[in-house]
């Protein structure tokens, strides 16, 4: 590469795992378009089988929808594995710099969390393509959840020690911990990166019918669940109260919003384990149960959304960091709560409104309502290649870009 010729990605930042994150997070709102709306009676997913199905005998839109969910897993999943691939690569470059020393000595440690918070969501994404594109997969798929566990539990263990790491420096040295940039909700990484592992871990008590894999799979769920929601109360209340004080710092603006992906991760990880309960152990949760916990879910979801846009507007983040020339790593954090919100939605409508019999699968009120989703999933994919564009593109100078905490 011509280095007269610099990428803002040339300096790199751990937050640049967010890009490969965001990828993953739209790999999974095309796949809610098959979980929703292809037939898979008596599995709880939809597989390769159920799709040539459609081909072969469903309606043309919905065989369109197949394709254009098919291409939207397959593309955003490749960038998600490269991303991943590019980020671990450019890490293990980082760990030998100056800068990597300073960073674990500053509040940005924490940044380092974006790493098994990725990878999380690329094992996730894998299985994604697994179940669309590997026929017979679901003949040895109890050979798999075991895999997956130990791999989702290996994540959690990197994603611990990192926390370790943190908190073990910043709670038995005094004055290490700035508290005056502590005024975003930048410290809710670790947080963000336990749930992440904790879906994936509750994956298992939603499709095994080995009991003993279902209850691995709620208790592990259930330890790096809680663990997030602690971090997440902890973390946000002290972050609220600097940010009340010193006001919210503007390069990590977008970090306001990370609740949204933290409730949604949460609420499938709850579904999940709902799921397994009930095959599993007989605990059942009716339709009604479900709509109202989901409700609740997007409800926070939307205050903070509202709370967020409002704080980026104000500060004319959009104008500067999206659509200007300066650059912020954590810029990308900006996907995550659009994705959130489109997955969040396709569940309230459909396990939600639909399962309680308040609307009717496939009719106006159940278009209008996906609509939302749809449009948050287009606006998220051209937020995605937009920021792809800024930092990972030869653009003159890295020197205008702003690091985020």
């Amino acid at each position: 590469m011509d280095r007269n010729h610099t990428r803002p990605a040339d300096t790199y930042s751990p937050l640049y795992f967010l890009a490969s994150l965001g990828a993953g997070g739209l790999s999974v709102t095309f796949f809610m378009y098959l979980m929703f709306w292809v037939p898979h009676v008596g599995r709880p997913v939809p597989i390769f089988e159920d799709l040539m199905a459609v081909f072969a005998n469903g309606a043309l839109p919905l065989q369109v929808a197949v394709v254009v969910a098919m291409a939207g897993i397959a593309v955003f999943a490749f960038l998600n594995v490269k991303s991943l691939i590019w980020n671990l690569s450019a890490l293990s470059r980082f760990r030998k710099t100056p800068q990597y020393e300073a960073l674990r000595a500053s509040n940005g440690e924490t940044t380092l969390l974006a790493g098994p918070l990725a990878a999380a969501m690329t094992v996730n994404a894998m299985f994604i393509v697994g179940l669309v594109f590997v026929p017979g997969l679901w003949l040895v798929v109890e050979y798999l959840f075991p895999l997956a566990l130990i791999a989702f539990l290996a994540i959690g263990v990197w994603a611990l020690l990192l926390i370790g790491d943190f908190l073990g420096r910043v709670l038995t040295k005094g004055g290490v911990f700035d508290v005056t940039a502590h005024n975003s909700f930048a410290q809710l990484l670790p947080a963000f990166a336990l749930a992440m592992v904790a879906v994936g871990l509750a994956a298992p008590a939603a499709m095994s019918g080995n009991t003993l894999v279902v209850g691995t799979s709620l208790v592990l769920s259930t330890f790096f669940g809680t663990a997030a929601i602690l971090y997440t109360v902890v973390a946000a209340i002290t972050a609220f109260s600097s940010m009340l004080h010193y006001g919210t710092a503007r390069e990590a603006g977008p970090t306001l919003m990370v609740i949204v992906p933290i409730m949604t991760v949460l609420g499938i990880m709850s579904l999940r384990q709902s799921h397994g309960l009930h095959i599993g152990f007989d605990l059942h949760q009716t339709a009604g149960e479900t709509m109202f916990f989901l409700a609740r879910l997007l409800t926070v979801q939307v205050l903070f959304l509202l709370l967020g846009m409002l704080v980026l507007r104000r500060q004319g983040y959009f104008a500067d960091f999206v659509l200007g020339d300066k650059t912020s790593p954590g810029s990308y954090a900006l996907v995550c709560p659009g994705v959130a919100l489109s997955v969040m939605l396709h569940f309230f409508i459909n396990k939600g409104l639909v399962a309680a019999g308040l609307i009717a699968q496939f009719g106006i009120a159940y278009w209008s309502l996906t609509a939302i989703a749809l449009l948050a999933q287009i606006l998220m994919i051209a937020l995605v290649f937009r920021l792809n564009r800024q930092h990972f593109s030869a653009r003159g100078s890295s020197a205008s870009m702003v690091p985020a905490e």
